[in-house]
This record gives structure tokens, C-alpha cells and sequence, in this order.
């Protein structure tokens, strides 16, 4: 089994510069998007290796190659033929429920213009899903797609729109991650006609709203659910009760074949005596239909029952329950009499997720043919629905099963479901695509075993489960969801093993790798710290593993605005990597890369440019030339190139890293969000600012849905946008974004955080594009501060602040206050970037005007030609 954990993320920062008044030439520094340095890795086999992420070609699931790149737009996806996705046929017998069905059709009769929405609702057991399920069957051939979710919750919803995907279009599913798999199947309806959706089981009128916000005006929608909420707000609602005591005889005769007077009579009273709940008639009439028991002695076995009170509390839901309760032991001894291994299956399956539990993942110490046979009987007592390719329980029965079992039973089939999913995990879920779509399916049913199992009392192999199961989440942006299975993973090993164990410390680092995913980077810091010290103590200071430890540690200093303390620990982790692998391992190149992005946040850009050439290549020659870290590598590199004033050379680099980033890990992922965040900024550096600007509302986007509002990430696309704003001459639409940027990032990385500067620094560009230079003043001040304490005197960004505090010093009159400033900015940049650099000859115009407004022209006159040299090579 596989322990997956990721060598840091891929970070981003902006630095926004400002114009100046330089007599025509430009003004201080623009800035860029930086990127941070990272990769994925693995741990197999009691240790942690690096892995890359998603290959650009893949195999699916019928061994043909799929191609990157090769997910068409939905809009011009047509289908082949009918589609219909329904969990099972529709129930033959079906009596007692003509008035909701045709309320039901009514208001759906009617096609185009709008989209219509239906709801129907009831308690548990009342038959909500066998309504709509009648209706889908009697109208599938007026609709070109039929589709069935289970939508218990908002991610029961995005994998079944996800699975939606893969029958349309089946790249989807091995190319998309399952938020950009559903993304694409609410595209599809949205621009289709002619679709009937149902989605079953809605606990929270929240989860569906927004979709069928997104849908368009060409299908149809069915809501079920147990909660009597506002549906009125979202759908034409239908409420539906217990069946009548005639329709309920009904049933239960047609069932049995029973109609005599005599079996009439007995019908009737155990319809009473099951309060007409639709769920314990079915199971009851399975009962004698496949016992061949006459209604007047099943009537007597039922009456020598006792209803179970301690099965549920009070309530119409709890009484439904207790109807269930009153038929588990009567009919699960006839079950085991018959197959004792079917009653084994259902205590099991009870301890999932109730809905669509995949059959592959149904194994036990017996052949598939009996397993098939045991399933099959357990379906016809009405205990299981069973299609080919998944097994649910009605979640009325699963709440009397768990109630039935006492706590040494619960544990016995608790330990048997967690072995059944641990065996179904494909190996090396972050990376291993073609294995996500069961994935997608596995994920609610290790969400469901975590819950039962009390805190404490876990088994090592849970957490092997939820290691395996968070890190797939984490590789689909669903952070919040991986979030409590790494930190319970954490929980169960480390009272197992111990906290000094190797195993200890790989779920610390995950754990910490969550925590920055999440923006908590604070968080992460101890954990990485102390998962350092564990694998050094326990596998040396030159193991591989420590390197490992020795980068994430750095990459979170490097977060926090620590990169001079980040730097002597990439150095360290690359001569460890380098001289365990060899130089032309990607290892190395991971390695390579980080340093490089560490001297390039040290200011070092020049010492970067050829650790980030060498990365490049050997990830290049490794791994070929459309693998996703050399998204990654291209990235870096362009970074480096524009650090050093090339962005021209930068511009094609980051064009093919946001192609193959997107092509592999789809349109909606905040990797994207970077890629198209770092070439809007070269764009801009080149004066292409309106070709920037779609690139940057895009990104924000991105990295508002999948990270949330008041994510680092999203302050930075933020900033960049305004940034991009302001180039545009739009100065009072950047405003309110900068504004928002800076308190989301003082909240999540404090008030003396790098980022703080340059948040300030932005706002205070803003404040004196629109007059406010006073206003500006008390900003370039505090992110000067703040930018000495933490990157010292002599870092070229220091340059940035001294020269953009200087240009508000002459706005407000004051050259004298500006010229030290100018002149100390300038001393900076000449040492980091050379006396021919373009920024030198910004600096220089700059200083040159200064010198101008204290009326020493022959001074500036000899610096603007300085400068009109060095600017010749912005070409």
C-alpha cells in the first residue's frame, strides 16, 4: 500500500511596482506573479518517494490511449443514442400513489423556456425514490439522458455530476479532477436540451441550489428528500405520506399473489400493524413471497415480535424506524437459515456510506459466485438495491441494522469493511488517474468508516486508509475534505507507533502539507519541523528521506518569508538527493528547483538561472516533454528570466507551462489559476496589459472556488488583477480588490510577513494613481519596515520600497527626503542585477528626475543618459 505525501505545493506571490516621474521613461519596478518551487511525492514501502503528478498520456479504463488535451468543450458533445443512468427498474408493483405521480408529471409535461423543477418529500421508508423512480421509467423515451444522483450531501452531488462526465465523455474522467469532471457535466446540461435529472435523497436545499442556478432551460429536475424545508423556493413541491390502508392492501396482495377473503383479512391487519410505511410493506410481502408463507402466519410471527424501541427515539422518523426494527430479526434469520454468508454481507455494508457501494470493493474469504449469490438474495427480501456494478441499503434499514449490533459485533464487521476498502484502493491514488473515478466512489465510504470507528480505538490500517483517501482529495482541490482524514490518520499512528516513528513523521508532513493547501502555513511549521527531527534520528542525516524532510521544511520557511533560513536547507537536502540518486534523477531536479526558487526569493536571481536550466533539463530528459512537473520547471525558469529583466524570453516558456498544466490537470484547478496568474503578468511586463486582463479574472475565478475567499492564494490573484487594473488606467477598480487583498492577508500571515509589504506597497501604488499621496505615505513606510526586517538591507526588492516610499516623497513636494532613498535603491539594484540592466535604468531615471526637481541638471543629465543605455535593452 501506498502512503502518499507531497514535497511542498506550488506557491505565488505578486510584486507591483509603481511608476515614477521620469521624464517620459518608466518608473520603478514592476513585479511579478513568483512562483514557488514543489512537487509531489510518494511514500511506498516504509518510505516516502518522490512522484510526479499526472502523465500527459493515459490508458483508460479500455486500454486505449487517451490523450491530454483531449476533453472537448461540452457544448459540442452530442449524444449517441439514448443514456440512461437509473439505479435499478422501477418497482412492478406499485399502488396507492396515481395523485403524486400525476402532480408530479404536471408540472414536468411542459418542455422549454424555463427549467422545471420538482420536489418530492416525505419520511424515510414513505417511498420518495420509487416515486420519481416510476416517473423516470415511464418518460425515459421522452428524454435523449436519464440521470440518477444519490445527492445525500455536496460532495455525494460533484461525484455523481462527475460520474455524469464519464458516460458523456470518458477522457473526462481520466483527465479531470472530479470538481472539473462535474464542472464539465453541468456544462453539458446547461448547453443540452431534452435531459431529465433526478437527485435523490437531498438532505440540505443548500447543496443543489447553486446547480440548478447553473442549469439551463432545456430539461428536467427531480428533488427527493426526507426534510420538509422551503422546496417551494426551488421546486413545485410534492408531499408524500404513508400509503392508504386500501392502497396498501393492495400492494402487499399483488406482491404475495394473495387474494382470497381470508388472506385479504390477515393483509390488511399487518398493513396496520406496519403503519402503511411503503419500505416495511415491500420487505414484508418479499418475506412470504419468498418464504411461501401465508399472510395469516407471517401475521402471527410478526405479532410475536417485539417492536424494538431502543432502536430509534421519537418522532414520525423514529416511528419508521421502529416499523423496520419490528421485521429485522423475523426476516434476517429466514435470509441467514438460507445463505448464512448474505446476512454476513448486509452487517457489513451497513457500516458504509449507504448509497452505491462499488461491488469490486465486496470481497470476502469466499468465491464470487457465492458472494453474487448472497447479494442476489439479499436483494430479493428487499434488503439491498443491486445493479451490476453497485450494491446501497435504504438508509432506514442501515440505521436498524447498526442499532441491532452490540459493541463486540460493530467492531467485528467495522474491521471487515475497513479490509474491504483497503484492499479496493488503487495503489498510488494521487497520480494513478485512470483510478480515480473509483475513487470518486470510495471516497464517502472511507468518510463514513472514519466516523463510526470512536477516537481512539481505531486500527492502524484506518489510517492507511484515510492517508490514501485524503491525499486523492488533496490532488482534486478538495482541502477542507482531506483536512479530517490527515489529521485523524496522524491521531491512529502516532498512538500506535509512537511519536518518534518514521510512519509518525510522514503523517506530519502530510498533515503539514494540508495545512499550507490551506493556507495555514503557520500550522504546518511544527509539524514540519518535528518531521524533520523524527526521520533524521530514525534513517541518518545523508538518508533520502531527510533531504525530503529538509525541502518541505524549507519550502514552508520560504511561505512564511523565511527563505534566508529555507536557504541552508535546500542546499543540504540537494547534495543529500544529489549524491543518493545521482545528478540526473528528477529528484535532483526537484531539488535544483527549489534552490533555485529560494536564491530567487534571497534576490540571488543569477545563481537561480542555472539551477533552473539544469532542472529543466533533466526533468525534461526523465520524464519527457509534456509531464506536468515540467509545468513546474518551465515555470521556474521564466520566473528566473523575468527576475532577471528577460521577459520576452520568459513569455513562451510560461505559455507552454499553462498549456500542459491545464491539458493535465484540467481548467478548473488552482495549478491553472497559476499558470494563468504568472503569463498575465508577463504580458503586463511587456505592455500588454488588456491581454492580461482576461488571464487574471479568470485566475481569481479559479482560486476563489476551490480555495475560498480568504485564501492567500485569492489575495494574490486579487492583487494581480488590481495590478493589471491600474495598467489599464482603471485605478478606482483596483482599489477595493488591493484593499481586500491586504486584510486577507494580515489575517492569514500576519502583520510582519514579506507578502505584507508587498500588499501595502500595491495599495499605496493605487492610493497615488488617484491623489492620494498622503494616504500613500504611512503604507510605503510600514512595507518598507517590514520588507528590512524580513529580507535585510541589500535584497533588490528593498530597491522596490526605497524607490516607490521616494516617488510618494516627490509627490507630496519633498525631493530632498526622496533623494537618499533613490540613491541607496539604486546602490541596491546596480550590485544585484549589473550596471546595464534595465532596472539599473529605472533606477537611474528615477534618480535623475530627483536630482532635476533640486535643480542639479548637470547631475541629471548624466544619469538620464546612463539610463537611456541600460533602457535600450528592453528592446
Amino acid at each position: 500500500m501506498v502512503f502518499p505525501e507531497r514535497d511542498g505545493g506550488v506557491t505565488g506571490r505578486a510584486v507591483a511596482g509603481r511608476a515614477g516621474r521620469v521624464g517620459g521613461m518608466a518608473g520603478a519596478t514592476g513585479g511579478r506573479d513568483g512562483e514557488g518551487t514543489g512537487g509531489g511525492l510518494a511514500a511506498g514501502a516504509g518510505r516516502d518517494a518522490y512522484v510526479a503528478a499526472q502523465n500527459q498520456t493515459f490508458v483508460n479504463n479500455d486500454n486505449r490511449r487517451v490523450e491530454a488535451g483531449a476533453v472537448p468543450d461540452p457544448a459540442v458533445v452530442v449524444l449517441s443514442g439514448r443514456v440512461q443512468g437509473l439505479p435499478r427498474p422501477a418497482a412492478r408493483v406499485f399502488e396507492g400513489r396515481v395523485a403524486a405521480l400525476g402532480a408530479l408529471g404536471g408540472a414536468l409535461a411542459g418542455r422549454g423556456g424555463a427549467l422545471v423543477t420538482q420536489a418530492v418529500f416525505g419520511l424515510g421508508g414513505v417511498g420518495k425514490s420509487e416515486l420519481a423512480l416510476q416517473y423516470a421509467h415511464a418518460h425515459r423515451g421522452d428524454y435523449g439522458l436519464v440521470w440518477w444522483i444519490t445527492a445525500t450531501d455536496g460532495a455525494a452531488l460533484e461525484a455523481g455530476l462527475a460520474e455524469l462526465a464519464n458516460r458523456l465523455c470518458p477522457a473526462v474522467a481520466v483527465l479531470a479532477s472530479t470538481a472539473e469532471a462535474a464542472g464539465w457535466a453541468a456544462g453539458w446540461l446547461q448547453s443540452h436540451e431534452g435531459w431529465l435529472l433526478v437527485l435523490d435523497n437531498v438532505e440540505d436545499p443548500a447543496d443543489v441550489e447553486p446547480l440548478l442556478g447553473q442549469l439551463g432551460d432545456g430539461g428536467h429536475v427531480i428533488v427527493t428528500s426526507r426534510r420538509d424545508a422551503d422546496w417551494g423556493r426551488l421546486a413545485a413541491p410534492v408531499r408524500l405520506g404513508v400509503l392508504d390502508a386500501a392502497a396498501a392492501v393492495r400492494l402487499l396482495g399483488r406482491r404475495t399473489g394473495r387474494d382470497s377473503a381470508a388472506d385479504l383479512a390477515a393483509l390488511r391487519e399487518i398493513a396496520a400493524e406496519l403503519g402503511f410505511l411503503p419500505l416495511g410493506l415491500e420487505q414484508a410481502a418479499a418475506y412470504m413471497a419468498r418464504q411461501r408463507v401465508a399472510p395469516a402466519a407471517y401475521l402471527q410471527s410478526l405479532q410475536e415480535q417485539p417492536a424494538r424501541m431502543h432502536a430509534a427515539g421519537a418522532g414520525a422518523g423514529a416511528a419508521a424506524q421502529r416499523v423496520v426494527a419490528r421485521l429485522w430479526d423475523l426476516h434476517i434469520a429466514a435470509i441467514r437459515a438460507q445463505v448464512p454468508l448474505a446476512a454476513r454481507l448486509l452487517g457489513v455494508l451497513a457500516r458504509f456510506a449507504p448509497d452505491a457501494v462499488p461491488r469490486v470493493m465486496v470481497v470476502w474469504d469466499a468465491t464470487r459466485e457465492d458472494i453474487d449469490e448472497a447479494l442476489g438474495l439479499l436483494a430479493s427480501y428487499s434488503m439491498v438495491t443491486l445493479t451490476a456494478d453497485a450494491v446501497s441499503v435504504h438508509r432506514l434499514l442501515q440505521a436498524v441494522i447498526l442499532a441491532q449490533d452490540g459493541p463486540d459485533e460493530d467492531r467485528r464487521l467495522l474491521d471487515e469493511a475497513l479490509d474491504w476498502l483497503h484492499t479496493a484502493i488503487p495503489g498510488d491514488p494521487r497520480n494513478d488517474m485512470a483510478g480515480w473515478p473509483l475513487l470518486r466512489t470510495l471516497a464517502p465510504h472511507a468518510e463514513a468508516l472514519t466516523a463510526r470507528y470512536p477516537p481512539g480505538t481505531e486500527p492502524e490500517r484506518l489510517a492507511v486508509v484515510q492517508n490514501e483517501i485524503a491525499m486523492f482529495l488533496a490532488s482534486q482541490g478538495e482541502y477542507t475534505r482531506a483536512l479530517p482524514l490527515a489529521e485523524r490518520a496522524l491521531a491512529i499512528i502516532e498512538s500506535a507507533l509512537g511519536p518518534d516513528h518514521p510512519d509518525t513523521a510522514l503523517r506530519l508532513g502530510n498533515l503539514a502539507v494540508t495545512y499550507s493547501d490551506l493556507g495555514r502555513v503557520a500550522d504546518a511549521l511544527p509539524l514540519a519541523q518535528r518531521a524533520l527531527a523524527i526521520t533524521e534520528a530514525a534513517l541518518g542525516p545523508d538518508h533520502p528521506d531527510t533531504a525530503l524532510r529538509l525541502g518541505n521544511l524549507a519550502l514552508t520557511l520560504g511561505a512564511l518569508g523565511r527563505a534566508a533560513d529555507a536557504l541552508p536547507l535546500e542546499e543540504r537536502a540537494l547534495a543529500i538527493m544529489e549524491a543518493a540518486l545521482g545528478p540526473d534523477h528528477p529528484d535532483t531536479a526537484l531539488r535544483l528547483g527549489n534552490l533555485a526558487g529560494t536564491y530567487s526569493d534571497l534576490g540571488r536571481s543569477a545563481d537561480a538561472l542555472p539551477l533552473a536550466e539544469r532542472a529543466l533539463a533533466i526533468t525534461e530528459a526523465a520524464l519527457g516533454p509534456d509531464h506536468p512537473d515540467m509545468a513546474l520547471r518551465l515555470g521556474n525558469l521564466a520566473v528566473t528570466y523575468s527576475d532577471l529583466g528577460r521577459s520576452a524570453d520568459a513569455l513562451p516558456l510560461k505559455e507552454r507551462a499553462l498549456a500542459i498544466t491545464e491539458a493535465t490537470l484540467g481548467p478548473d484547478h488552482p495549478d491553472t489559476a497559476l499558470r494563468l496568474g504568472n503569463l498575465a503578468l508577463t504580458l503586463g511586463a511587456l505592455g500588454r496589459a488588456a491581454d492580461a486582463l482576461p488571464l487574471e479574472e479568470r485566475a481569481l475565478a479559479i482560486t476563489e472556488a476551490a480555495l475560498g475567499p480568504d485564501h492567500p492564494d485569492t489575495a494574490l490573484r486579487l492583487n494581480n488583477l488590481a495590478v493589471t487594473y491600474s495598467d489599464l488606467g482603471r485605478a478606482a477598480d483596483a482599489l477595493p480588490l488591493k484593499e481586500r487583498a491586504l486584510a486577507i492577508t494580515e489575517v492569514a500571515l500576519g502583520p510582519g510577513h514579506p507578502d505584507m509589504a508587498l500588499r501595502l506597497g500595491n495599495l499605496a501604488v493605487t492610493y497615488s494613481d488617484l491623489g492620494r499621496a498622503a494616504d500613500a505615505l504611512p503604507l510605503e513606510e510600514r512595507a518598507l519596515a517590514i520588507t528590512e526586517a524580513a529580507l535585510g538591507p541589500g535584497h533588490p526588492d528593498m530597491a522596490l520600497r526605497l524607490g516607490n516610499l521616494a516617488v510618494t516623497y516627490s509627490d507630496l513636494g519633498r525631493p530632498a527626503d526622496a533623494l537618499p532613498l533613490e540613491e541607496r535603491a539604486l546602490a541596491i539594484t546596480e550590485a544585484a542585477l549589473g550596471a546595464d540592466h534595465p532596472t539599473t535604468g529605472r533606477r537611474l531615471g528615477n534618480l535623475a528626475a530627483t536630482y532635476r526637481d533640486l535643480g542639479r541638471e548637470a547631475e541629471a543629465l548624466r544619469l538620464e543618459e546612463r539610463a537611456r543605455q541600460a533602457m535600450r535593452r528592453l528592446g
